[in-house]
């Protein structure tokens, strides 16, 4: 069953060209049941939501920034985030944002048992990221959209879209994945390889690497055998990888 999503946009420190594809993207982990953003709507600087709040039936709060120097929309959206939790109608929140002052908030959520997704830009803190189960950058949305034009159209594109490197670091951190999971034999099972690194490290997510999955990333690295294996439970193969001696 889909988790019941409550979507809480930060208007202030999100950009609106990619409201779309987030929303698709929030779609693979459950029902958005509530979509609000949170920003003051007599700012001209948020006039671009406009269309696209109404083509994705995003709820708009207004919310006046009463004193010079101080976010009154953060405050806003943690009122009503903790709100909704107490009103028992989600199972789980997605918290838009690249503000670490939502660290707090994600973590209370968690604490009461509930899925936090986060999304934000690659300089979102690394508190924020971490204080939730899976963080996703809306950098990869931005690449998978000039993906997706046409060639005329793609050639600027795809100079300004940037994947991260797979460091030594990465290596170490899969590697040690798979071992914390390797039976006598060294395989692990690269589903519960994948769930594990996600929970190690939260924005951990292939595409950040320029790969849709994880098995081509791990194949990238020619740092790990791969062999499939037929299901006890079916005629599907399931993938297990090791660590190369």
């Amino acid at each position: 069953m889909d988790l019941k999503l409550a979507v809480l946009i930060d208007g202030d420190n999100v950009p609106s060209a990619y409201v779309r594809e987030m929303m698709e993207e929030i779609a693979k982990y459950g029902n958005p049941t509530i979509k609000r953003i949170y920003g003051d709507w007599t700012n001209p600087k948020l006039s671009k939501w406009k269309q696209v709040l109404l083509e994705n039936a995003v709820t708009p709060v207004q919310q006046y920034g009463y004193t010079t120097g101080k976010n009154a929309t953060d405050s806003a959206m943690i009122i009503d985030a903790m709100d909704i939790l107490y009103s028992g109608r989600v199972d789980g929140f997605c918290l838009v944002s690249s503000d670490s002052d939502f660290t707090r908030l994600a973590t209370r959520l968690r604490e009461a048992g509930m899925t936090v997704i986060g999304i934000g830009e690659k300089k979102t803190p690394g508190p924020f990221m971490a204080a939730c189960d899976k963080f996703i950058y809306l950098e990869i949305l931005k690449n998978r959209t000039a993906a997706d034009e046409p060639e005329k159209i793609k050639s600027k594109s795809a100079e300004k879209s940037s994947f991260d490197i797979i460091t030594p670091a990465v290596i170490k951190l899969i590697a040690a994945t798979i071992s914390d999971l390797a039976d006598d034999d060294g395989w692990a099972f690269l589903g519960e390889v994948g769930t594990l690194l996600q929970k190690k490290q939260p924005n951990f997510d292939s595409r950040n690497y320029g790969f849709q999955k994880l098995t081509p990333l791990i194949k990238s690295t020619n740092r790990f055998e791969i062999k499939q294996r037929v299901s006890s439970k079916g005629p599907s193969r399931l993938i297990y990888v090791k660590n190369r001696d």
